[in-house]
């Protein structure tokens, strides 16, 4: 038995955090994403092995195909992660495994890990597709979260996305701007915990007009035609994510001297940013140093 498939990376653009409250969010599926091949033998192990981007292992381990245990390991935590997906997939399909004798399981990240677009997220949607079990269902047996990434991750077009008591509504839309080469991609070199920024969260109440506030200003940054009424959004958005939270603003904090804008991305602190404004703008951020810089056509599919 050979079994192949691949998963998209996420961006989510608009309602960070307030996703898991039943905001609506805009959503998009970047280029990058993870790959993953199983081939079978008669071992009675399943040997794993992770490839990062630039081709290194980065992980691997031994398991018994039997009970899923772990036999030898490079990381004990990312083991008895792996390990917990796996036996939560054979609990949501009980015949996940019983066939098989053995064998070789192969991932390969094609972003750098600590870009943060969904290494657990294209992991776990990539374990569904090979177990047969449903996607969303088997995050939530292991982790928090709103599923927008497993959205995500098997989506070809950008989504809006909706979540309400587990209840999920995906609508593929059409979200191109015509003002994309104002846009860019900065990484800051600042990986976020998301289990970590979902507890957080979840300490707190919020009125549902913040929900209704961030649902309209969703469908208006989609309407956008100019890049000044995007710029706009951009600046009421991290506002009220911003009073919201009791969190600085990104530009406030580290770029006030930027001349465009610039909207955090997921969790706030890390990983990515969006700025918005003229093509100075990588210029701008080299001399910051930041030199992972993606312009819209790189990170999306046009």
């Amino acid at each position: 038995m050979k079994f192949k498939t691949f998963s998209n990376g996420k961006i989510l653009f608009t309602s960070e955090y307030f996703v898991l409250k039943g905001s609506l969010s805009l959503a998009i599926p970047t280029k990058y994403g993870q790959s993953f091949s199983f081939s079978e033998n008669d071992s009675g192990v399943i040997n794993w092995k992770s490839f990062s981007s630039n081709g290194k292992l980065w992980f691997q381990c031994k398991l018994k195909k039997d009970n899923l245990e772990c036999i030898t390991t490079s990381n004990h935590n990312l083991s008895n992660t792996l390990t917990t997906i796996l036996k939560s997939a054979r609990q949501l399909n009980q015949s996940f495994f019983s066939d098989i004798l053995g064998g070789n399981v192969i991932t390969k990240l094609d972003f750098p890990i600590s870009w943060g677009l969904g290494s657990s997220s294209t992991l776990i949607n990539n374990i569904s597709k090979w177990a047969k079990v449903d996607p969303f269902e088997l995050l939530w047996s292991v982790f928090e979260g709103s599923g927008f990434d497993i959205a995500c991750a098997e989506s070809k077009s950008p989504i809006i996305y909706n979540l309400n008591n587990k209840n999920v509504v995906i609508k593929k839309i059409d979200f191109f701007p015509v003002f994309h080469k104002n846009l860019f991609f900065v990484h800051l070199n600042k990986k976020q915990n998301t289990n970590d920024s979902i507890n957080f969260f979840f300490k707190k109440n919020f009125p549902k007009s913040i929900i209704d506030k961030l649902t309209k200003l969703t469908y208006d940054f989609i309407e956008c035609e100019k890049l000044e009424e995007f710029q706009k959004c951009i600046i009421k958005h991290e506002n009220i994510i911003s009073n919201a939270l009791h969190l600085k603003p990104i530009k406030e904090d580290l770029f006030r001297d930027y001349n465009g804008e610039i909207k955090s991305l997921g969790a706030w602190g890390g990983d990515f940013i969006l700025a918005a404004g003229s093509n100075s703008t990588i210029e701008y951020f080299n001399s910051k140093g930041y030199r992972t810089i993606l312009k819209y056509k790189e990170m999306f599919h046009s």
